[in-house]
């Protein structure tokens, strides 16, 4: 028997929604049809964070229930949800590609959102969480964002995410002359993006995120930590560096998070960003919130800047005081001038 359907018009096309009042997230009474609505409610926002980026999607085919297991690098066995780089097998025609590389030096062809209709097609397909490339895919070589990941380690949580974004990551970008858009994760952290020239490699662009993040982490000694180790970092808030490196993504704003409550990475203003918390925003609240408030993201494609003041900085922590590059992460060939990959408790060893 043919599963039940309808068909939702987005734009020019008809989306075809398979199994509609299915329970995506049983405990707030969230179904395919809600997430579907959901994502034309914020269209705007969420084709500006997608458009034209190479994009792995997050998908949950059988929901967000208790117990629910996504699959990882290092265990795919028995998996209710996974990550799917390559373009699905029969994806309509009107679905865009773009072509990547990957650091291992494999390729694939990965959705490239280029209208709402195709994040329609995604959500049917159960997708949560849009992961796109900091790259369009005119050239996929040469990222055009800046993001900057505030990651809060156990010990710390959201207010910690807060205060570093505040007091460290806002001034240190307006001295540079830099404007940043926060907006939560949807999870405890906080995400700042620059957009900047897509003139550097990735290489380069995560030398720069390095050079960021050990200059907050030297206003913010007590509260921050560039340390790439977990047994290193304490409880402080980690900016992660490696969100730069190449096939290291981030949710996209306005994404949907897998935790029973429904929550989204939200775009919020410097001003709110104290008085705010995670569980805000979600399926259920974010569309009134957008209606009122648009797109507080609207303004991030009116200005690109350029890498070279944190590139400056990167040269002299190299040349003053020593500091080279760090670890990638594991699944990386190991880079020039990276230092040894193995945990210091080991090395010591």
């Amino acid at each position: 028997m043919a599963s039940p359907y309808i068909e939702i018009p987005v734009g020019d096309r008809l989306v075809r929604i398979t199994n509609p009042d299915k329970l995506y997230f049983p405990a707030a009474g969230i179904t395919k049809h809600d997430l579907v609505d959901y994502h034309l409610a914020v269209g705007d926002g969420i084709m500006r964070a997608l458009n034209r980026r190479p994009t792995t999607l997050e998908r949950w085919p059988g929901g967000v229930f208790e117990g629910a297991k996504l699959a990882t690098r290092t265990d795919t066995r028995n998996a209710d949800a996974f990550y799917q780089k390559r373009v699905p097998k029969g994806a309509p025609d009107w679905v865009e590609t773009a072509r990547i590389d990957f650091p291992s030096g494999r390729s694939a062809d990965e959705v490239c959102p280029t209208e709402l209709a195709v994040v329609a097609w995604a959500a049917n397909l159960g997708t949560l969480t849009f992961h796109p490339w900091p790259v369009r895919s005119a050239d996929v070589d040469h990222p055009d964002e800046l993001r900057i990941d505030l990651d809060p380690q156990p010990g710390t949580d959201f207010s910690d995410a807060v205060k570093v974004a505040l007091d460290g990551v806002r001034p240190l970008l307006t001295e540079l002359g830099y404007t940043g858009f926060p907006k939560t994760s949807g999870k405890a952290g906080v995400h700042v993006y620059v957009r900047i020239e897509p003139r550097w490699t990735f290489t380069e662009v995560r030398r720069a995120a390095l050079a960021l993040a050990r200059e907050v982490e030297r206003r913010m000694p007590a509260q921050v930590t560039s340390k790439w180790w977990k047994e290193e970092r304490g409880e402080q808030v980690f900016v992660d560096y490696n969100r730069m490196a190449r096939d290291a993504t981030i949710a996209s704003a306005y994404s949907v998070r897998p935790l029973p409550h429904a929550p989204v990475s939200a775009p919020v203003t410097w001003d709110e960003l104290a008085s705010v918390a995670p569980e805000d925003f979600t399926v259920r609240t974010m569309p009134g919130r957008f209606v009122v408030q648009g797109d507080l993201h609207a303004a991030i494609d009116d200005r690109s800047y350029s890498l070279e003041p944190l590139l400056e900085l990167a040269d002299r922590d190299e040349k003053d005081h020593g500091l080279g590059d760090m670890p990638y992460p594991p699944n990386y060939p190991k880079q020039q001038g990276e230092p040894k990959r193995v945990q210091p408790s080991r090395a010591k060893d």
